[in-house]
């Protein structure tokens, strides 16, 4: 196998500026320039990213990116203009009929296209882009294919036959997390034959500067108070996550009104336009704490957040580990919280009961789809996928079962988690299969009746605090646009 160690390194000096690759970066570029298919899992902040920008760069070779979020690709668009990159482009339902038709027709004049599973997996877009030789094709946020796919987000499913029909082209998986169980569903998902395996590159997750906790409160009431004063005490910026859009909303009020900390919700169910100047006014510091569902923050390159509080339980480790590893990604001490209270699982309980189709939806769904069309227009999509591809009633059946029950086992596991009185970092590394370090005060809660703020340099010092108009423009730019 070649190495490319002194051109990687060279282009990375040259384009990035950077002295060193991170851990894994290099590895990952000499497989693919060795033409070998790679799932990467890098932990959050490793600069998963720069991988496939500097492929392009070095390979003179167009790059092909399905993202899951619009707004992660409207960020990297921004990026990498402001690198200097003007041929690039995503092709989204942000952008009006005329571009999307001038961006189609002219794929060939681009080095990077951004795109979401749901535009690749239309018929006129495919056509176009198998048009094209493309010299590598990138699945970011990979874990989407196990754990979006066969519920909500069946495109993930079609993207194995769409690069099957493409000859399979150089295929980049990226998530930051994954562990082996899903690491081999990803890979079965992604259904290529033994002429063109995929290598599996697995680098830790393990992050010894986010100290680990839960807290349980007595009701909801001691919850809320729990929370007030963490965001009180607390150094900014921080995220908040939630399993409810109104709640999020509601927390969001509180805090402002309440703490008096600069504070906004961010879900789904804001307006594309809102959710994006909400990012932006996060990453210019002119918004403390993010209110938010799980999809904020993926591909957001904030360094400096603080802390991540969960104020529900998440679904998963697999969930939890990628959202807290959005904390501390300058290096520094940073810390994430569970809050917990008796009867928080029933949320995402309901959540897994009521997100897949039932029995009765799939039944009249199979006698005539139009007797339920608009009541659920997910189960509806779903049901689509599957029917296509010839999937029986009870084959479904048993198939939404066997999902549901691998999410109540996450769920238990989440719960042992947030409720040991153990060490909460050896629970989480050994579910992924890692080495455990030795325990001390700055690795999690265990036999602490308190987190000592002050000894961990987390507790907030208001004369250290400043606002976005203490930077000069070139900083905000930087703030906005820097690429880890």
């Amino acid at each position: 196998m070649n190495n490319y160690h002194v051109m990687l390194n060279h282009a990375l000096k040259i384009h990035f500026h950077f002295d060193h690759f991170k851990l894994g970066q290099e590895s990952v570029l000499n497989q693919l320039l060795n033409h070998r298919n790679v799932l990467a899992v890098l932990p959050t902040g490793a600069g998963k990213t720069l991988i496939y920008q500097l492929y392009g760069l070095v390979s003179h070779r167009p790059v092909l990116i399905v993202s899951p979020l619009l707004s992660l690709m409207q960020d990297q668009v921004q990026r990498l203009k402001y690198l200097g990159e003007k041929k690039v482009a995503a092709i989204s339902s942000l952008i009006g009929f005329q571009e999307k038709e001038y961006d189609l027709n002219h794929l060939n004049q681009f080095n990077y296209i951004y795109i979401s599973p749901e535009m690749f997996s239309k018929p006129k877009v495919m056509q176009k882009i198998m048009q094209i030789n493309w010299g590598l094709v990138v699945i970011d946020e990979a874990h989407c294919i196990s754990q979006w796919g066969p519920d909500f987000r069946p495109s993930y499913l079609n993207l194995g036959s769409i690069l099957k029909k493409m000859n399979y082209p150089l295929t980049l998986l990226l998530t930051a997390t994954a562990s082996e169980r899903l690491r081999k569903d990803i890979i079965n998902k992604m259904n290529f034959d033994n002429f063109h395996p995929i290598k599996s590159m697995v680098y830790p997750i393990n992050r010894p500067n986010i100290y680990l906790s839960a807290k349980l409160a007595n009701d909801i009431q001691d919850k809320n108070r729990i929370l007030k004063k963490l965001v009180t005490e607390l150094k900014t910026p921080g995220i908040i996550y939630f399993s409810s859009r109104k709640k999020a909303d509601q927390i969001a009020m509180m805090i402002q009104n309440d703490c008096h900390v600069k504070s906004a919700a961010y879900h789904s169910g804001l307006n594309d336009e809102t959710r994006y100047k909400i990012q932006h006014q996060f990453m210019n510091n002119q918004i403390d704490v993010i209110c938010a569902t799980s999809a904020f923050g993926m591909g957001v390159d904030k360094n400096n957040i603080r802390y991540v509080i969960h104020y529900h339980l998440p679904g998963d480790l697999e969930s939890y580990s990628q959202e807290i590893g959005r904390a501390g990604r300058d290096g520094k001490q940073s810390i994430a919280i569970i809050l917990y209270c008796d009867g928080d699982e029933q949320i995402p309980y309901d959540l897994t009961i009521n997100s897949l189709p039932n029995s009765d939806f799939i039944h009249a769904y199979y006698l005539n789809p139009k007797s339920v069309a608009g009541s659920n227009e997910n189960w509806e999509r779903l049901l689509k996928y599957y029917t296509k591809h010839r999937f029986s009633i009870q084959q479904l059946l048993n198939l939404f079962k066997c999902r549901k029950i691998e999410r109540q086992k996450n769920l238990r596991l989440v719960l042992h988690y947030a409720s040991t009185n153990g060490c909460r970092r050896r629970i989480l590394l050994r579910y992924f299969n890692e080495q455990v370090p030795s325990h001390d005060y700055k690795c999690c809660d265990w036999n602490c009746n308190h987190i000592d703020l002050k000894r961990l340099g987390l507790f907030k010092n208001h004369k250290d605090r400043k606002s976005i108009y203490d930077f000069n423009w070139h900083q905000i730019i930087n703030r906005l646009f820097y690429i880890k």
